[in-house]
């Protein structure tokens, strides 16, 4: 699975931006999928993800209520809606497919197997 993100940008914080994920391949249905960041100068973080099996969604806590995940399984895309974005959302942002639907899994980026180039997000205050 090949995975690209792209949508990040620069906007003024409260703003929002849509994120999505391009994977090829046949079997996007059968893959979990994340999402990760990594601020300058920190390690990379969980933000969201889906699960392949059940729909389920978990978030970090510091963007539940504001980040929403979801995927559209025959056009192989996920997506990231950020609303009421702060400067401290400034962050590389990079998607990744796991062949796991076990949730305490999905939270660390061991379970995944394959991962897209970032997309950066600069959020201004």
């Amino acid at each position: 699975v090949q995975l690209q993100a792209f949508g990040g940008g620069l906007v003024q914080a409260g703003g929002s931006l849509r994120l999505s994920c391009a994977a090829s391949g046949r079997t996007f249905s059968k893959y979990s999928m994340g999402w990760f960041r990594q601020a300058p100068g920190k390690e990379r973080d969980f933000v969201a993800f889906i699960s392949w099996s059940d729909g389920n969604t978990d978030y970090t806590d510091s963007v539940k209520g504001r980040f929403t995940i979801s995927r559209d399984n025959p056009k192989n895309t996920m997506y990231l809606q950020m609303n009421s974005l702060k400067p401290e959302d400034t962050a590389v942002y990079c998607c990744a497919a796991s062949t796991t639907s076990i949730p305490n899994r999905l939270r660390a980026g061991t379970a995944y197997l394959y991962w897209g180039q970032g997309t950066l997000v600069t959020v201004s205050s």
